[in-house]
């Protein structure tokens, strides 16, 4: 542990080089970007802690991890505990650490968290990647202190590699192409991703309206209708695309957009963060042909090795993606003696759980009373 110190960052001091340089070494996060946890904050939109690790007695400084958690309370009356990811619309809660400081980074992580009294000692992790170095290094870090940890869900999402994971044949890719050129048939069709920052917050704009006028908008879920959700979003969107770390995809008939999917990226990674599409044409499957053919241009001429996608649950991309990759739900309290918190969260998330269960079945009844709608067109 003597080679790693850990710091608590604060949103004024600027790590950009530094963190930069860390993603060229370690396995990406893009909702740890420190740029992104400065909107979070600028923006009253979550109470982010940020932990720094380094590399003691390195010239010049080298920064070896980075850890992001929101503070939050189960109700005013209990103790806080901090959550991971960092905020809302977040979907990985993994450290970016270097693979040569993997374990000991993690263990001075929880050191820090236990040594510092500002924060609290119960650990919420939500979409933890269960495939990734850093997952192993946190169940042996929780070990070796004896923490109590209680795993709250596991599942899978999509996820695909240039070598792994890809659809080539099979029904869903005839399905594919029978859909495009039936949609082609009806006027010029065009993907247009542009990366300069003006165009990516106008395309951005497009993707706001379609959500408010989809099932999200009618539902109050879109991003429009909370105000304070599609600020942040607003700013988070510009600033990533200000580094070109974010961009908007359009698919276009005839100058009309028809389905807008978000990318953001972080290394070699790329994130569908959130799609979108114009429900007069559901039949074509527009947002499963948007992603399809961004998958194919990501791969050929963006430099990019793997997209995430961030639907836990899996949505319309477990259609077009074969790859998967394990998340887990993990909470733990890395305190010498057991709090409170650690109980009022695992009764929160059960009862949290027991609503979303009875919430997907209630939709599944409405959906099962409708007529059955085609294609594989979705908007998360």
């Amino acid at each position: 542990m003597h080679n790693v110190s850990v710091t608590v960052w604060s949103p004024d001091i600027d790590i950009a080089d530094q963190w930069a340089a860390l993603t060229r070494r370690a396995a990406p996060n893009v909702f740890m970007n420190p740029v992104t946890l400065k909107v979070a904050q600028a923006t009253d939109f979550a109470r982010v802690h940020a932990l720094l690790a380094w590399h003691r007695g390195a010239r010049p400084q080298r920064l070896v991890g980075l850890w992001a958690f929101e503070e939050k309370h189960v109700t005013p009356l209990w103790p806080s505990f901090l959550a991971a990811p960092p905020y809302n619309y977040a979907f990985q809660s993994n450290p970016v650490v270097d693979p040569d400081f993997m374990e000991e980074t993690v263990a001075a992580f929880f050191d820090a968290i236990e040594r510092e009294r500002a924060l609290p000692n119960v650990v919420r992790l939500r979409y933890l990647d269960a495939n990734a170095d850093s997952y192993a290094a946190i169940q042996k870090g929780l070990a070796a202190r004896g923490a109590q940890t209680l795993k709250l869900a596991e599942r899978e999402r999509p996820f695909v590699t240039r070598e792994f994971g890809l659809k080539r044949s099979g029904s869903t890719r005839k399905k594919l192409r029978q859909d495009w050129n039936r949609l082609c048939a009806l006027g010029a069709v065009e993907v247009v991703n542009e990366r300069t920052a003006q165009a990516v917050q106008d395309a951005f704009e497009s993707y706001l309206t379609m959500e408010a006028a989809s099932w999200k908008g009618a539902r109050g879920t879109a991003l429009l209708c909370d105000e304070a959700d599609a600020t942040f979003a607003r700013e988070l969107i510009a600033t990533l695309a200000a580094e070109r770390n974010a961009s908007v995809a359009l698919l276009t008939m005839d100058g009309r957009v028809i389905a807008a999917q978000v990318l953001l990226y972080c290394g070699t990674m790329a994130y569908t963060w959130k799609t979108a599409f114009d429900t007069d044409f559901a039949k074509f499957s527009p947002g499963a042909l948007l992603v399809d053919k961004m998958t194919e241009r990501l791969f050929a001429d963006e430099g990019i090795e793997a997209i995430e996608a961030c639907s836990p649950e899996g949505g319309f991309m477990n259609q077009i993606w074969d790859g998967r990759r394990a998340t887990v739900d993990l909470l733990a309290d890395v305190g010498a003696r057991k709090s409170l918190g650690f109980t009022a969260v695992v009764m929160s998330e059960r009862g949290y759980a027991q609503l979303r269960g009875l919430r997907n079945r209630l939709r599944a009844a409405s959906v099962s009373m409708t007529p059955r709608r085609r294609g594989l067109a979705a908007s998360r």
